[in-house]
């Protein structure tokens, strides 16, 4: 035997002269394979995590297979012997002893190897008699090369030896016969023919390995200096007691005839395990949940079998046996959806099946993307979603205005999904956002550390306020105008104040009889639930309508400051209402379990209640008898629904008529369509001061303790929103989970299962609210915003200026092109697992965010000249500038230090806005990844993307720098990528493609010339030839052009 590798914890390979390689379990000590070596004498073994490297006596060092342990390749190093090797990444050296006259001498040659291309590169000629060699990497990848004389000499493995890097180890024998460097890199260890082990380190405390811990030795055998055991002892081990080995039977070896085996059968998998198992590949990983001691099981023969059969117990999903046993109770449409990424990145990912109608879903993948659900809401508002689409101004963080802008691209998609991270971007700016908590960490958001219900109710107030803040100081729109001329809202107040405010009176009553009333506003109510066994009457039987009555008109006792005492007093207060809101918005604070049964009492109450008022009692199974179904289905009992499971878990009504009366009260009730055939149509009752409110969204917290639960919100889109994307008038009720959309029944808006869905925010609106407003939405943005502006950078010169901004008689019209390229950087790396099979899944995307734009001018004298070429000034963390392929470099985006045009996002924003309402047509490579970044919703008829102009079906995409080469003869992207040259070459290549199409009347004819490329590139390995002389003209055209204009 001459060497050892040990390859995981528990197996041990071991070589020598024989012609075979031994595989050896340490946990059982005993052979479990054994590998056959063509050439035999393995005198040294290393590993990586490609090969198993092997060398010869012979001089030869094989490469073999990790699984199969087949030779993959050979390198015949030295012709004589071979002495030691060693592997780093890619390079292999090797030294040894090559035949001579005289026989054997030492090779002062290192063998050096490339494993990328499995060949041999320049050897590296050293001072010393190499014996060993070990690469240090360190810093750099640094070889220690050692002599048996002692000298040791470090180099770099591709440079040269210098004699000044030679040291010398004094052994106290003769000769070096090994040498190690620890796993730390910090120690180097030789060991002589004396015995004797050298320690050389590069500091006075060293760390040997990763995870040190002190050397375990072999104990002194024991058994001949055994104390006397004392029988007396219970609880004496009788281990202590040294047992010869013997091959006669013992005593307690009984026969067959008289024992019987009874195993202990394996117990069940304990549900909570399973419940919150997380699979990687095969294995499942699960926290303990410490029911049972660790690694002890009861020990019961007789109740093993009936509590070994309890599989029965645990419900099966019904979706299938591969989904998680605690999700068997939650639809799989409320589960928490996903975005599978995969070497395409979104490309390839099928949102259609998750969408089926042509309305837009939101992309969970941002951070803080939660409030999807509550964005979705605030759309389907008719008139919040006009008046934010009205709304612009100068501030560069300003939410309505970012809300606007994602609420015109959920106008124009046709089913695809959008994202808000610009919206998000600047929610994350906002230090009230972030004092009240609103900004969750991607940890926290990743494991569901926050709760979810509570955090949305609690945005929902934010975006409101917040809201109300931007549009206060704005003058109203013309559009907000009502249809008898009266206006929207009052002067002083915004629209979003007119919707949602709801004025009141504070009074505060103290024991002294002195009164304090004071006047104030809300934008929403927060329900306050009865206390329980306060009276058998709330406790058990209430409906909502009493319960919103009770949180709107609160009445509480609590100590204020009583003016008259001068001092804290208890006091009473109480809320009246002077003015009811257009928007009647409702936090339910079910935050603990009180709510919840609350809320699960009140929903089985009104179930029994809405069964015994139509004369059927409930059977044990809940079912229904024939004729108990056509009394409930009779037009006298106004109450149509096709089974029980309609009637479960509701207790919110889908209407609730509100009256004020005379003396400041407030009369609440539910309202049904039976109710308006009694009292007459609502409209009507306005004029007496009577509203009925009608049911228009349902936010709710899915509980999932796997992902940390979900919110998905019940909406009942409009016949506005239907007309516009489908082209009928109907409403529907839809749910709404990020990217997923799918029309539902509306009875199941308000059925909740506290066990796993539970309301959070709800939203009822006036009847025919929108029929009184003229709603028209008129596009803020004006051709103002491409004229010349200036720049943040405050080094920024007009000899530095890169583009010339369009003049008024350049304003773009209808189907003009201009060409297009952005750079961007990246804020966060991309998060990704390994799988079990070698293959990389991709968790979470890099986030990127724009850092440049710019556009040329596609026609006229002044065609390829830029326009906008805007640098974008961010004020979140930079992780990568991505300076190869963007061009941009620190310090290009920073105000203080920046000669570039540096401008706000929004800036930049407002211009290609601009460009698309006007219906400009964009000619770039790879749009898709820039407008998705940008985030812009563009036409596809106003695209002319060059990756898919020049693109075979099932064949690669083929890059701009090939594309120029192969068409144009231009060598782009030399050093850097520059977005003046790329959308000046994208738009000579559409020149290109309706020159060689025919204006696309000669499909057969190009479709020959892609072939022609396609065989080009596979030839060259779509690689483009070095330029001879490395000209760099992208810079000097632009600004010559530029100067001369």
């Amino acid at each position: 035997m001459h060497s050892l590798l040990l390859t995981d914890g528990s197996t041990l390979l071991v070589g020598g002269l024989q012609n075979h390689i031994l595989e050896i379990d340490l946990n059982t000590v005993q052979e479990t394979q054994k590998y056959a070596v063509e050439t035999p004498g393995v005198t040294i073994m290393r590993q990586t995590n490609r090969f198993f490297f092997c060398g010869h006596t012979s001089g030869k060092v094989s490469l073999r297979d990790l699984r199969t342990f087949k030779v993959e390749h050979e390198f015949d190093a030295f012709s004589g012997s071979l002495s030691d090797f060693d592997v780093h990444g890619n390079l292999l050296a090797a030294c040894g002893f090559s035949s001579r006259l005289t026989g054997l001498a030492c090779d002062r040659f290192l063998k050096v190897y490339d494993l990328r291309m499995m060949r041999a590169i320049t050897p590296l000629q050293v001072h010393v008699d190499p014996a060993f060699l070990r690469f240090i990497p360190t810093y750099t990848s640094r070889l220690a090369i050692i002599s048996q004389s002692g000298q040791c000499q470090f180099c770099e493995p591709t440079g040269l030896a210098n004699p000044a890097d030679i040291f010398h180890v004094n052994p106290v024998g003769p000769l070096l016969m090994t040498f190690d460097v620890s796993a730390s890199k910090q120690a180097l260890a030789f060991g002589d023919s004396e015995g004797c082990v050298h320690l050389w380190t590069d500091s006075p405390e060293p760390s040997f390995n990763p995870y040190s811990r002190e050397t375990e030795f072999a104990l002194p055998c024991l058994v001949d200096s055994l104390p006397p055991l004392d029988w007396s002892q219970d609880l004496l081990p009788l281990s202590l007691i040294p047992v010869p080995l013997t091959t006669d039977t013992l005593l307690s070896d009984w026969p067959a005839a008289n024992s019987a085996p009874a195993p202990r059968r394996a117990p069940p998998v304990d549900a909570e395990i399973l419940r919150t198992m997380k699979k990687v590949g095969f294995i499942g990983y699960a926290p303990n949940p410490r029911t049972r001691l660790r690694n002890q099981i009861p020990y019961r023969l007789k109740e093993s079998d009936s509590e070994f059969d309890s599989f029965s117990q645990v419900t099966e999903s019904p979706i299938g046996r591969e989904e998680e046993p605690h999700l068997h109770m939650v639809s799989k449409k409320y589960r928490k959806v996903t975005i599978k990424y995969s070497k395409l990145g979104l490309e390839d990912f099928d949102f259609k099946h998750y969408n089926k109608t042509l309305f837009a879903g939101l992309e969970p993948h941002i951070p803080n993307a939660y409030c999807n659900c509550m964005i979705q809401v605030l759309y389907f508002l008719e008139p919040v979603r006009c008046l934010i689409q009205n709304h612009l101004c100068q501030k560069e963080f300003c939410l309505a205005c970012e809300l606007g802008f994602l609420f015109h691209m959920l106008d124009l998609s046709r089913g695809d999904p959008c994202q808000g991270s610009n919206f998000l971007r600047a929610f994350r700016t906002i230090p009230e956002a972030s004092a009240l908590g609103l900004i969750l960490a991607d940890s926290d958001e990743a494991s569901g550390k926050g709760n979810l219900a509570r955090l949305i109710q609690r945005w929902n107030r934010f975006i409101l306020t917040q809201l109300h803040q931007d549009m206060q100081e704005l003058e109203v729109p013309q559009a907000y105008r009502g249809a008898g001329g009266s206006s929207f809202c009052s002067s002083g107040d915004s629209v979003i104040g007119q919707l949602f405010s709801c004025e009141m009176e504070n009074c505060s009553l103290c024991r002294c009889g002195s009164e304090t009333v004071r006047a104030s506003s809300t934008l929403l109510f927060t329900l306050s639930y009865p206390e329980a066994g306060t009276s058998d009457k709330t406790g058990k039987n209430c409906d909502f309508a009493q319960v919103l009555k009770r949180s709107i008109c609160l009445e509480q006792n609590t100590q204020a400051w009583c003016d008259n005492c001068e001092k804290y007093q208890p006091t009473i207060q109480t809320r009246n209402i002077r003015h009811l809101p257009e928007i009647l918005v409702i936090n339910c604070e079910v935050n603990s379990l009180k709510e919840a049964d609350f809320w699960r009492m009140q929903a089985e109450v009104a179930f029994k209640m809405a069964i015994k008022k139509h004369g059927g009692e409930i059977s044990k199974n809940k079912e229904f008898a024939l004729a108990d179904w056509k009394e409930l289905g009779s037009p006298e009992g106004m109450l149509m629904c096709s089974s029980t499971e309609e009637l479960k878990n509701v207790w919110l009504p889908f209407s609730i008529r509100m009256k004020m009366t005379k003396n400041k009260g407030l009369d609440v009730c539910n309202w049904t369509d039976g109710d308006e055939i009694q009292w007459g149509p609502a409209r009507a009752e306005e004029e007496h001061g009577v509203y009925v409110y009608d049911l228009m969204a349902t936010v709710v917290h899915i509980l999932d303790s796997r992902t940390g639960g979900s919110l998905v919100a019940h909406i009942k889109v409009g016949e506005t929103y239907h007309q516009r994307k489908e082209g009928v008038t109907h409403q529907q009720w839809y749910l709404f989970n990020d990217f997923l959309i799918e029309p539902i029944d509306k009875h199941e808006a308000v059925q909740f299962d506290m066990n796993w869905k539970v309301p959070a925010i709800l939203y009822y609106i006036k009847r025919n609210l929108n029929s009184k407003y003229n709603l028209n939405i008129k596009n803020p943005i004006e051709a103002s915003v491409l004229l010349a502006e200036a720049s943040l950078a405050r080094k920024q010169r007009k000899t530095h200026t890169t583009f010339i901004p369009l003049m008024l008689n350049e304003m773009p019209q209808v189907g003009d092109l201009v060409g297009l390229d952005a750079e961007f950087v990246t804020l966060n790396e991309e998060e990704a697992e390994l799988r079990s099979d070698g293959t990389k899944s991709t968790i979470k995307p890099s986030q990127m965010s724009v850092a440049r734009i710019t556009c040329v001018r596609g026609q006229g004298p002044n065609e390829g000249i830029p326009f906008i070429d805007d640098y974008i000034s961010t004020q979140e963390q930079v992780v990568d500038y991505l300076t190869q392929y963007s061009g941009i470099k620190p310090g290009d985006l920073d105000a203080k230090i920046s000669s570039k045009h540096l401008t706000t996002l929004k800036s930049t924003y407002l211009k290609l806005r601009f460009l698309i309402d006007i219906g400009v047509k964009f000619v770039g490579h790879g749009l898709q990844k820039d407008f998705r970044v940008i985030n812009l919703m563009v036409p596809k008829d106003q695209v002319l993307d060059t990756v898919y102009l020049f693109h075979m079906p099932r064949k690669r995409m083929i890059s701009l720098r090939f594309l120029a080469w192969y068409f144009l003869d231009l060598k782009i992207q030399g050093e850097t990528h520059d977005s003046i040259e790329d959308a000046r070459t994208a738009l000579q290549l559409y020149r290109k493609y309706l020159e060689l199409s025919k204006n696309g009347t000669e499909p057969e004819s190009f479709h020959k010339v892609l072939k022609g490329l396609y065989e080009k590139g596979r030839k060259m390995d779509w690689k483009v030839p070095e330029p001879e002389g490395q000209t760099s003209p992208k810079n000097a055209a632009v600004f010559s052009s530029v100067l001369a204009l």
